[in-house]
């Protein structure tokens, strides 16, 4: 009886774990979402939420991360288990930098409002790839929580989107800023806002790499996508 509720206990504390890591999601999605919003309507009291907000994503971390150390110190995880622990820890540092990708946002918004030197109705693809971006980023954690390696291929495979996204806006400012000198410095800001969205689709590619290894067991970062394909439905 002592052995089976001792591992009652720990299948609860994995799972405690994985709640938190989809909480932790939930609070950094919302963040993006609100940066773009700012981005958007040029809102000081959006701009002010994301930022006030970073130093919550940051505690989710350092938390998740002490409570996945206390883990494997006391339970000494193996096999799958220790692929599980192991992806989270990953995946939360993930996570910390997209809310540091949406906190930049947020900042170069306030920026460019500020400026004022920009008609922003122009960049409705701005919008449209952090669209993409925040649903890569919902994908990877659902198949995070169903442990779905399909769904996990199907979103690394979504990254491609945001790239061609991110070419056809730096195309587009650069166009601008060849014809109009003085648009210069507030493109450049619109540039590292395109980055910004274009790394949060990279972060989420990688949650959903360490998917695929805790379901499969096989890193496959740095794989080619037909390989990764393969791997995730074999």
């Amino acid at each position: 009886m002592g052995s089976e509720h001792l591992s009652k206990q720990y299948d609860a504390q994995l799972e405690t774990l994985r709640s938190a890591v989809l909480q932790m999601g939930g609070l950094v999605e919302a963040q993006i979402r609100s940066a773009i919003d700012a981005f958007s309507t040029g809102k000081a009291e959006l701009i002010d939420q994301v930022i006030a907000n970073e130093p919550r994503v940051n505690a989710c971390e350092v938390n998740i991360d002490n409570d996945c150390s206390h883990i494997i110190v006391k339970r000494q995880p193996a096999a799958n288990d220790l692929r599980l622990i192991m992806a989270i820890s990953k995946a939360v540092t993930d996570l910390e930098r997209v809310g540091d990708e949406a906190e930049k946002i947020a900042r170069m918004s306030r920026q460019i409002h500020e400026h004022g030197r920009m008609e922003l109705h122009h960049f409705a693809n701005i919008r449209h790839a952090a669209d993409i971006a925040v649903s890569m980023l919902r994908q990877a954690l659902d198949a995070f929580a169903r442990l779905d390696a399909a769904q996990a291929a199907a979103t690394i495979r979504e990254d491609m989107a945001i790239d061609a996204e991110f070419r056809s806006i730096l195309r587009q400012l650069i166009t601008f800023m060849m014809e109009d000198p003085r648009t210069i410095s507030t493109a450049l800001e619109i540039v590292w806002i395109a980055k910004a969205i274009e790394r949060i689709g990279d972060h989420a590619k990688n949650i959903a790499e360490y998917v695929i290894y805790i379901v499969k067991g096989t890193d496959v970062r740095h794989t080619k996508l037909e390989q990764i394909e393969r791997e995730a439905l074999g």
